[in-house]
C-alpha cells in the first residue's frame, strides 16, 4: 500500500472514531429527572406591542386577546442596543452585555482593529500534517461560542430539569448540554457565512459583483441545456482551501414555460413562481472517502427571454451536519427522521434577494410563507414531544417580514407605493395571525399548573433615513483620511489613525482610538471622559435639516448602562437613534459616503436598532405579572424561580412574579 493510501485509510479510521464518539455522547445516560413542572416559552422575534394591540383591538388576534384578558400583557424592556444577538443573549443569561459580552453584530480586535462576528469564531487547528496538496488537522480546530455566562437551560440541567430549546438565536455552536437544543440565528451556511444565495441566469444585465450575500452565476444555454455548478464549502483539507462544488444541470423545455433540473440525486420540474423541495448535495473533500453534506432549494423566477433560477444558500444538512447545530449531536438526526430536511441557516428568509432586486415582493413572500410553514411543522413535532421541564420555541417570521414589508403599509416610507399597499399591506397581519393560531394550540393543550410566557426580544420602528456616523466623524474632525479617493474603498481604507480620535463600527457602536488599547491609538486615557462627553453632546444635538427631527435621541457611556466582567470590552459609546433613523449600511462596513444623512431606498424599510426605549418587546403570561417594568434579563430568573432554583449572583434581573 502506498503512503498516500495508507494515510487515507488511517484518516478514515479517525473519522469513524469521531463519529462513534459523537454517538456515545448522544446516547449516554441522561441526568434528567421528572420535575413535575412545565414552563412554556414562545419566543416571537420582533413582535411589536403597538401592532399587537392594534390587531387585538380590531379582532384579529383572538388567542392573544384571551391570554391578555385572563393573564397579563406588558411591554418588555429590550437590550441596549436592541439588536437580536444582544437581546437574546440578555434573555439566555439573565445578564446585560457587560456580563455576556455580546455588544453588537460586529466586534473588533483592538490590537489589529480587525472585525469579526460577535457570537462565534472558528479557530484553525494548531497542528496540521502536510502531505502533498493535503492539509490534515491533527490537533485543535473548533467553532467556539463567544457568549459568556451560563445559558438558563444549562442551569436547569445542573438541577436535573429537562429542556427543549428550539432555534433560540445567539446559540451557535450550541452551548454544551444534554438538553435537546437546536441552534438558531447565527448558524451559518455551509461556507461559514450568514447566507449567500446563487442566481443562475444568462441575462448579463443582472450580473453584480462584490455584493455581500449574492452570487450571480452567468450561464450559457446550449441546445436548451445549462451545465453549471453549485459552490460549496471551502476545503481546508487542501492547500489554499479551494471551494468545493457539485454539478447542476438545467433542461429548458423548448415549448413550455418550465425546466427540469438535476442536482445531486434530486430531479425537479419547475414552472415560473414554483419552489422545489430540498435537494441533498455532497461536496467532495477527499475523494472518494469524505464529503460535506448540504441542502438547497430552488425557485424558478423566469424562463424566457432569459433563465432566472434562484438557489438558496447551501444549508447545513440536518441528516449529517458538517458543523455542530444541536445537542445532543444526535438530536439533529432525530429531527430529520421525523421532519425531513429543513432550513438550518440562522436567518432563512432571504431578504437580501429582495433588497438586491432578484426577488420581487411576490417571490419573497412565497419564500417567507414556506419558512413559516416549515417552522410550524417543527413546532408541531417538538410540542408533541414535550412532556416535562422547560419548552422554548422560536418564531422568526415577524422580525424578518417587519423589516421587509414595512414600506407596504407605511405611507411615510420613502419607498411607499399605493399599489403595493393594496396588494401587500395586510401580509404582515397574516403572519401575526399564524402565530396566534400556534398560541391557540398551546392554550388548548396546557396543563393546569403550566406557566406560559410569550415574549419578543424587541419591537419595531420605521427606517426612513440613514445616518453615516463615520462620515459625521470625518467632517467634524474626529477622523482623518489620507485622501478623498479612499472614502468608499472598504473597511476604513485610507484612515490616518495617528490623526483619528474615534470611529464607528457595527450598527450602534462608537469606539475611541484609545492610546494603549487600540493599534495606533492616540487618545490619552486621561482625556477619554472629556472626549466622550463632547461626542455625546454633539451627536444628540444633530438635527435633520430636511425633517427638523433629532437624529440621535441618546448616547450612553458603557459604564453607565452595563454591569459585569465584560464591560471593559464594550464599545465606549452606544448610539441610540431616534425613530425613523438608523446607522447606514456603510457605517457598519467602515466606509465614508458623501452624505451624512440620506434617504433609505432599500426594501429593508423597518428596523429596531435604535434607542431601546422606542422599541420595547412584548411579554404575555397566563399569570398576573407583578413587576411594573419587566426586562428581558428578568425572564431568566423567572424561569429558574419557577423550578425552585436560586438566582445566580451574576444575574442582574429578578422574577416578574411575586413569589412570596
Amino acid at each position: 500500500m502506498k503512503l498516500k493510501n495508507k494515510f487515507l485509510f488511517i484518516f478514515l479510521i479517525l473519522l469513524t472514531c469521531f463519529a462513534l464518539t459523537g454517538l456515545i455522547i448522544s446516547c449516554g445516560g441522561s441526568k434528567f429527572k421528572k420535575s413535575g413542572r412545565r414552563v412554556i416559552v414562545l419566543g416571537v422575534d420582533g413582535m411589536d406591542p403597538n401592532f399587537l394591540e392594534d390587531f387585538m383591538n380590531r379582532g384579529y388576534m383572538s388567542n392573544f386577546s384571551k391570554l391578555a384578558a385572563e393573564g397579563s400583557f406588558k411591554r418588555l424592556t429590550t437590550s441596549q442596543p436592541p439588536q437580536s444577538p444582544v437581546a437574546w443573549s440578555n434573555f439566555i443569561t439573565g445578564m446585560d452585555p457587560g456580563g455576556h459580552g455580546i455588544f453588537d453584530f460586529i466586534h473588533r480586535d483592538p490590537s489589529t482593529r480587525s472585525p469579526y462576528l460577535s457570537t462565534s469564531v472558528t479557530e484553525p487547528p494548531s497542528k496540521v500534517l502536510k502531505l502533498g496538496k493535503y492539509r490534515i488537522p491533527f490537533k485543535g480546530g473548533e467553532v467556539r461560542l463567544l457568549r459568556k455566562g451560563k445559558a438558563f437551560w444549562q442551569i436547569l440541567e445542573e438541577h436535573g430539569i429537562p429542556s427543549v430549546v428550539f432555534k433560540i438565536p445567539a446559540n451557535f455552536p450550541p452551548a454544551e448540554s444534554q438538553a435537546k437544543t437546536f441552534s438558531g440565528m447565527g448558524t451559518p451556511d455551509l461556507q461559514g457565512g450568514y447566507g449567500v444565495f446563487t442566481f443562475f441566469t444568462d441575462d448579463s444585465s443582472l450580473y453584480k459583483e462584490d455584493v455581500g450575500g449574492v452570487r450571480v452565476t452567468m450561464v450559457e444555454i446550449n441546445d436548451g441545456t445549462v451545465r453549471s455548478e453549485i459552490i460549496g464549502p471551502y476545503n481546508s483539507l487542501i492547500k489554499d482551501s479551494p471551494s468545493t462544488s457539485t454539478p447542476l444541470t438545467v433542461y429548458i423545455d423548448p415549448e413550455n414555460e418550465l425546466i427540469r433540473l438535476e442536482a445531486g440525486d434530486s430531479d425537479f420540474i419547475l414552472q415560473p413562481g414554483e419552489w422545489s423541495d430540498w435537494a441533498e448535495l455532497k461536496f467532495p473533500l477527499l475523494r472518494p472517502f469524505a464529503s460535506a453534506a448540504g441542502i438547497v432549494r430552488f425557485y424558478l423566477k423566469g424562463v424566457r427571454p432569459h433563465l432566472q433560477l434562484y438557489c438558496s444558500p447551501v444549508n447545513i444538512a440536518p441528516s449529517n451536519p458538517a458543523l455542530p447545530v444541536s445537542t445532543p449531536p444526535g438530536y439533529a438526526k432525530e429531527l430529520y427522521r421525523h421532519l425531513g430536511n429543513f432550513y438550518t441557516l440562522g436567518i432563512p428568509e432571504d431578504t437580501k434577494a429582495l433588497s438586491e432586486g432578484y426577488f420581487g415582493f411576490d417571490d419573497y413572500i412565497s419564500q417567507a410563507r414556506l419558512v413559516l410553514e416549515e417552522r410550524l411543522r417543527e413546532f408541531d413535532y417538538t410540542w408533541n414531544d414535550f412532556e416535562d421541564g422547560l419548552y422554548f420555541f422560536y418564531f422568526s417570521s415577524l422580525d424578518q417580514n417587519s423589516h421587509t414589508l414595512w414600506s407596504t403599509f407605511d405611507p411615510a416610507s420613502p419607498i411607499y407605493d399605493t399599489e403595493a399597499d393594496m396588494k401587500y399591506g395586510r401580509v404582515l397581519l397574516w403572519f401575526y395571525e399564524e402565530i396566534d393560531k400556534a398560541l391557540g394550540r398551546v392554550l388548548d393543550e396546557m396543563q393546569p399548573d403550566d406557566l406560559l410566557l410569550i415574549m419578543s426580544d424587541h419591537g419595531f420602528a420605521p427606517f426612513h433615513y440613514c445616518f453615516d456616523l463615520n462620515t459625521w466623524l470625518l467632517e467634524n474632525g474626529y477622523l482623518t483620511l489620507r485622501n478623498e479617493s479612499k472614502r468608499m474603498e472598504g473597511y476604513f481604507a485610507g484612515v490616518q489613525w495617528h490623526k483619528t480620535q474615534a470611529y464607528g463600527l457595527g450598527i450602534n457602536s462608537l469606539y475611541l482610538n484609545l492610546k494603549g488599547r487600540e493599534r495606533s491609538g492616540i487618545v490619552p486615557p486621561g482625556e477619554a471622559e472629556s472626549l466622550k462627553d463632547e461626542l455625546i453632546r454633539k451627536l444628540t444635538s444633530i438635527i435633520d435639516p430636511e425633517t427638523g427631527d433629532q437624529v440621535i435621541s441618546s448616547v450612553w457611556k458603557r459604564e453607565d448602562i452595563y454591569h459585569g466582567t465584560e464591560v471593559e470590552n464594550a464599545p465606549d459609546l452606544i448610539v441610540g437613534y431616534n425613530r425613523g433613523y438608523r446607522a447606514s449600511w456603510d457605517t457598519i462596513l467602515g466606509k465614508f459616503p458623501e452624505h451624512i444623512i440620506s434617504i433609505n431606498e432599500d426594501k429593508w424599510a423597518g428596523d429596531h436598532c435604535v434607542d431601546n426605549r422606542l422599541v420595547p418587546g412584548v411579554l404575555l403570561s397566563n399569570r398576573q405579572i407583578d413587576k411594573q417594568d419587566p426586562a428581558l434579563y428578568d425572564l431568566t430568573p423567572t424561569i429558574l424561580a419557577e423550578f425552585g432554583i436560586d438566582i445566580p449572583d451574576d444575574m442582574i434581573g429578578e422574577p416578574v412574579f411575586n413569589l412570596k
